[in-house]
This record gives structure tokens, C-alpha cells and sequence, in this order.
């Protein structure tokens, strides 16, 4: 399965790194200038050597990409962490830079895009936006832990929700225990 995982700027820039590892090669990434700045602050990555681990690294201005194209074969696009921004021009069908033009590609050629916004509270505009990208197709999948799992770490929490991604994906993982009575 060939994933691209793009991370836009917003916080949780753990959630998108943890994906590119589970991934691997079978990963592409794209990640915007503001993602690039928040994963030196946020983490002990840095980009570049984050830029190792997927078979591909894409430059978010790149709009001559192949991945722009709907004949580009790729099973998912993933943003995570994904900005209101992001995705609110995503809903709106602008597709500036490579990111969200990747993921109208995903929705036009009704391919899986899940979309893992980084806010909170969420404004009504945010929200509608949210709804409309769901109506269209789109997995909305907001960084929620599972306290019943009782995490004892932050890469617990953050295991659970790259885990629920694989879940989206069709992907086997060991990333957190399922739930049992």
C-alpha cells in the first residue's frame, strides 16, 4: 500500500512522525513549511532525518508533483497533524500547494483520505467544514486518546491514534491492545 502522509502546521507533529515510522517505505511524504518548524520545536526529530524514513519526500510547493495527478497511483493520503487551515481549503476545494492538492486528488478519485485536525475548540466554520469533507468521503479523525486503554505515557497515546489510522487504513499493527470486556 502506497501512503502519503503529509503534515501540515499544526502541534501534534508526533502523530505524523510515529505514522512514517510504522509505515516505512510504503510511505510518501509531504510536509509544509510551518510542519517542517513545528517538528524541530515540538519533538527531537529533525526534518531531515525524518526525510530518510518514507521512499519519497515531495516539496509542498511542488504542484508539478505526479502525486498531483489522479493518474498518480497511491492507495491514501493521511494529513496528520492537519491545520483548520488545511483543511478548511481542502473542503473548499483549493488545492494551492501539494498537500491540498493531494488531497482533492483522494477525494475526486474517491480514494481513503483521512484527516487528523490539531485544535481546540473547534469554531462552528471549522466544524462545518469538517461535516462537509465527511459527506464527501473523508475519514475525520481528531487526536482523541482512549483513557479506558489507561495510557501511561504520551507515546501511548500517541501509539493508540496511529493505530486507529492503521485500523482506517486496512493495516495489522501491535500498536495498542483493542479494547476487551
Amino acid at each position: 500500500m502506497k501512503v502519503i502522509v503529509a503534515m501540515s502546521g499544526a502541534s501534534g507533529a508526533i502523530i505524523g512522525i510515529r505514522l512514517l515510522e510504522v509505515l516505512g517505505k510504503n510511505a510518501v511524504l509531504i510536509a509544509s513549511k510551518n510542519a517542517k518548524d513545528i517538528i524541530e520545536y515540538e519533538t527531537s526529530y529533525s526534518y531531515e532525518a525524518l526525510a530518510d524514513v518514507p521512499s519519497k519526500v515531495y516539496d509542498n510547493n511542488n504542484l508539478s508533483a505526479e502525486i498531483a495527478s489522479g493518474t498518480s497511483k497511491f492507495d491514501a493520503v493521511v494529513i496528520a497533524p492537519c491545520s483548520t487551515s488545511t483543511l478548511s481549503k481542502i473542503a473548499c476545494g483549493i488545492g494551492d500547494n501539494l498537500i491540498t492538492r493531494v488531497a482533492s486528488v483522494a477525494l475526486k478519485e474517491r480514494r481513503k483520505l483521512i484527516i487528523v485536525p490539531r485544535e481546540t475548540p473547534l469554531s462552528p466554520v471549522v466544524l462545518k467544514r469538517m461535516y462537509e469533507l465527511s459527506l464527501m468521503g473523508a475519514v475525520i479523525m481528531p487526536p482523541v486518546p482512549a483513557f479506558y486503554l489507561k495510557p501511561k505515557s504520551v507515546d501511548e497515546i500517541v501509539n493508540y491514534l496511529v493505530g486507529k489510522i492503521m485500523d482506517h487504513l486496512g493495516l495489522e499493527h501491535s500498536l495498542y491492545e483493542p479494547y476487551t470486556e
